[in-house]
């Protein structure tokens, strides 16, 4: 699929990765570039840097970033707001300050949210035929069934 002339130039950031992107990404970047231009100045160039970033990340930092945002688009939206006013006092601190804590982040991990692990890829070994086990010996004594064994009385307790 051709792309148009303002279409490269939005999608320049996914130039080096676009032959490998799969069909269903690229139709959401075409989207991203379809919407391109109703962008404000400053959205546009905000977008331009997250594409720059987000060609920088490796397949695993990307794949955590959208169960991420997964995980995000299903909080409630109150919540979700608090998010979003945390992380915009977060980016409204000095440059300083952002450093100092996330050196601080870096000390102390278990402050840090828990990054999602997928449990390991099962492996299967293929299976081997086993061999069937050796008919059992006849046993050395004979066992037969037991005979019924004959039936004592019952015993009447004495009358008083």
């Amino acid at each position: 699929m051709g792309l148009s002339p303002q279409q490269r130039e939005t999608l320049v950031p996914l130039s080096v990765d676009w032959d490998q992107l799969a069909a269903y990404r690229r139709m959401k970047w075409l989207g991203v570039a379809r919407r391109y231009p109703s962008l404000s100045p400053t959205e546009q160039q905000r977008l331009q840097q997250r594409m720059r970033a987000w060609v920088r990340l490796t397949p695993e930092q990307r794949e955590l970033a959208r169960e991420r945002f997964k995980t995000l688009e299903k909080t409630p939206p109150a919540l979700r707001q608090t998010i979003k006013q945390k992380w915009q006092e977060y980016e409204d601190l000095p440059e300083a300050e952002k450093e100092r804590l996330k050196r601080a982040a870096r000390r102390n991990p278990q402050t840090r949210p828990a990054a999602v692990k997928r449990p390991a890829p099962v492996v299967v070994a293929p299976l081997t035929p086993v061999e069937a086990p050796p008919a059992l010996a006849s046993p050395a004594i004979p066992v037969q069934p037991a005979a019924a064994a004959p039936a004592r009385p019952a015993q009447v307790p004495p009358s008083p």
